[in-house]
């Protein structure tokens, strides 16, 4: 325990009285909510720190969880999303605002690696085993969003940001996040970081030393507008129609040959990469000088498929040119994603870049010590570079994870060495019919791999903004600890926060216009309203309890394990889990609005196996002879819904 030690150690060496007052929420003192409940509690950051920390390193240590080898102890992960900056930002000094930046005393509102490290003992009481962290690399300038820029902004893919760290302390962000592994691997938590490996902040650290390494336009081209069609301005390739059919055709069939390029005029946009000397930030932009005295700036990203998607390019991060192939000099779908057969030859890969990209996982595995990665926008990365990445980090630990921002569940992503990916469950959880959709389909035959079983992403609407709030929450929450995916809760559900972090899917044009992007949490400051003390943090203790208490049926991917029951009233989901003569079954009202009755049918056993049941629109298809079976009368109140083990509804099964 030398990182936490040297912290603690720390914490008294640079002990002072502060002059600001220091609150922090009651959860953070007391997780359980027994003594001090959730309103704030003045503190001396110090001492709390100090304690906290020394509680954890003091603690009986806990065991990983595990499972079969090649980091597939993900089928057995329970995931916390936490997004540092945010999840532990708190008005400490109680003034109302988000001080940005460390105030007098030197420490920070927004959040840092020290706050997360003291959150731990939190968490874990919740039931968490895996804390999957949104980026935690330094954050990129120019065409920053909001008032921090965005973490996919990646400026070094080496460095933490600096503003993760107290200043109070004296201490880098590298010294907080070796203590923040090492506590939480104490505590027997795992800790996958997400990285993008195929962008680059505009701003990145790597445009001076290797220019190279990026696409390159002149610096008079102005950026399209939204809606412009404009072909002298910069902005994804515009395409005729018929070249589209024609695109649409060849990547379907997967022909990737001779894909038609982007027109002349746009390919004439981009130049040769200058000269590193040349290179000088203007206005907070990088701007290169080539021989013949042409201005070059870095070109924004743009949506990599469909090639007619003519969203204007995204203002803080760039492509990364992986190969030097000089005919493909452009950012287009052929060179970014759709790679061209021509551009993918061995030669013309960009082997300096992507060594630097193969050393950025084994440095946080070397250096900290973390379990896994989740990989975002890796579909944008050339195969062969992926499948070095796998190898290079497992080659380190075999049992390290990988994790595909993903929306699919196929059997491709396991191809390419992923033991889970993000799936569609959380867009489709709140549609009642795509459920039963779904749990048909699990009754039917395994998913190829893990998937996460999540209410919500920092992407998508929050689950306590939907009709129904809390009960909605608590109701998917259910749903999600139910199935043999990996229970996934995004930082602030458990406090039922309705302002999302990103709108980036699922979004109404309304949404659009009530949540601005300069005021989203993935861009700006924010805190989440810790002092609300109706949370759903027992609510979740309870239910990831009945998780781990029943995972041997609950995480059992074998449809065996699945039963579908009916009801009378179309509102009531039913369905029971199975396994070696033990049973949990569910019974939900899918209405989070109103309250529903009925009587719930629960499948048995019978000499066949399980008599499925399917309900739908109100109606009980037998699929076999039903020769056993439960009826129980159900009242449920708007989204609840009930967990019951054998012992809650059979007498024969209950402890004595």
């Amino acid at each position: 325990m030398l990182a936490l030690t040297h912290i603690i150690d720390q914490l008294s060496a640079c002990a002072r009285p502060v002059r600001s007052s220091y609150f922090i929420p009651g959860l953070w003192f007391d997780p359980l909510q027994r003594a001090v409940g959730t309103a704030a509690v003045a503190i001396d950051p110090y001492s709390f720190y100090h304690d906290r920390l020394t509680a954890i390193r003091n603690s009986p240590a806990q065991p990983l969880i595990d499972g079969a080898p090649g980091g597939d102890w993900s089928a057995n992960a329970i995931i916390y999303n936490l997004f540092p900056r945010v999840t532990t930002a708190f008005d400490h000094d109680a003034d109302g605002t988000l001080q940005l930046g460390p105030n007098a005393d030197g420490w920070r509102e927004t959040g840092t690696l020290l706050k997360c490290i003291a959150l731990l003992p939190y968490l874990r009481q919740m039931g968490f085993n895996t804390l999957h962290l949104l980026p935690i690399t330094s954050v990129g300038q120019d065409g920053r969003k909001g008032d921090l820029g965005s973490p996919y902004a990646i400026r070094n893919p080496y460095q933490i940001d600096d503003n993760l760290a107290e200043s109070a302390l004296g201490l880098s962000a590298d010294d907080l996040f070796a203590g923040f592994v090492e506590a939480a691997h104490h505590m027997g938590m795992r800790v996958v970081m997400e990285f993008v490996l195929r962008t680059s902040a505009r701003d990145g650290d790597w445009i001076t030393s290797h220019p190279e390494w990026f696409y390159w336009i002149r610096a008079d081209v102005p950026d399209r507008a939204p809606g412009s069609a404009d072909r002298n301005a910069y902005g994804t390739p515009i395409f005729e129609p018929w070249t589209l059919d024609t695109i649409k055709h060849k990547v379907y069939s997967g022909d990737f040959r001779d894909l038609p390029p982007p027109p002349d005029e746009y390919r004439r946009l981009f130049t040769l990469s200058p000269r590193a000397e040349t290179i000088k930030r203007e206005n907070g932009r990088y701007i290169g000088t080539l021989d013949d005295g042409t201005r070059v700036r870095i070109p924004g990203a743009s949506t990599d498929w469909p090639p007619d998607d003519q969203q204007p390019p995204w203002g803080d991060v760039t492509y990364l040119r992986l190969f030097t192939h000089p005919d493909f000099n452009y950012i287009a779908y052929n060179t970014i994603r759709m790679y061209d057969e021509r551009l993918t030859q061995p030669q013309y890969r960009n082997a300096p870049l992507w060594d630097a990209l193969l050393g950025v996982i084994p440095h946080y595995q070397q250096q900290f010590g973390i379990d896994g990665v989740m990989i975002d926008m890796g579909h944008a990365l050339p195969t062969p570079l992926k499948q070095q990445m796998v190898s290079t980090a497992r080659a380190i630990n075999p049992d390290f994870a990988f994790w595909d921002e993903n929306f699919n569940i196929s059997a491709a992503s396991r191809v390419e060495g992923y033991n889970a990916v993000m799936g569609y469950w959380l867009f489709d959880v709140h549609n009642p019919g795509k459920v039963y959709d779904l749990l048909n389909a699990m009754a039917r035959s395994p998913f190829p791999i893990r998937f996460f079983a999540a209410p919500e992403n920092h992407n998508t609407p929050r689950a306590a903004s939907r009709p129904g709030g809390l009960n909605y929450a608590r109701y998917a929450l259910t749903l999600c600890t139910s199935i043999p995916g990996m229970p996934f809760v995004l930082s602030g559900f458990e406090l039922g926060e309705t302002q999302p972090i990103n709108t980036g899917l699922g979004f109404s044009a309304e949404q659009f216009a009530q949540y601005p992007a300069e005021t989203l949490p993935l861009f700006s400051r924010y805190a989440f309203n810790w002092t609300r003390p109706d949370n759903l943090v027992n609510f979740i203790r309870e239910r990831l309890t009945m998780r781990a208490s029943h995972a041997a049926i609950l995480n059992n991917d074998d449809p065996a394990t699945f039963a579908i029951g009916g009801a009378d009233n179309p509102s009531i989901l039913v369905f029971t889990r199975h396994n070696n003569g033990n049973n949990v079954s569910v019974i939900a009202n899918v209405d989070s609005e109103n309250s529903h009755a009925g009587n719930a049918l629960l499948p048995m056993r019978t000499h066949n196996g399980y008599a499925h049941i399917i309900a739908r629109n109100g109606h009980n298809h037998g699929t076999g002879p039903l020769t056993e079976r439960v009826v129980i009368p159900v009242d449920l109140s708007p989204g609840q819904a009930l967990m019951l083990p054998d012992s809650a509804w059979n007498p024969q099964k209950r402890a004595p």
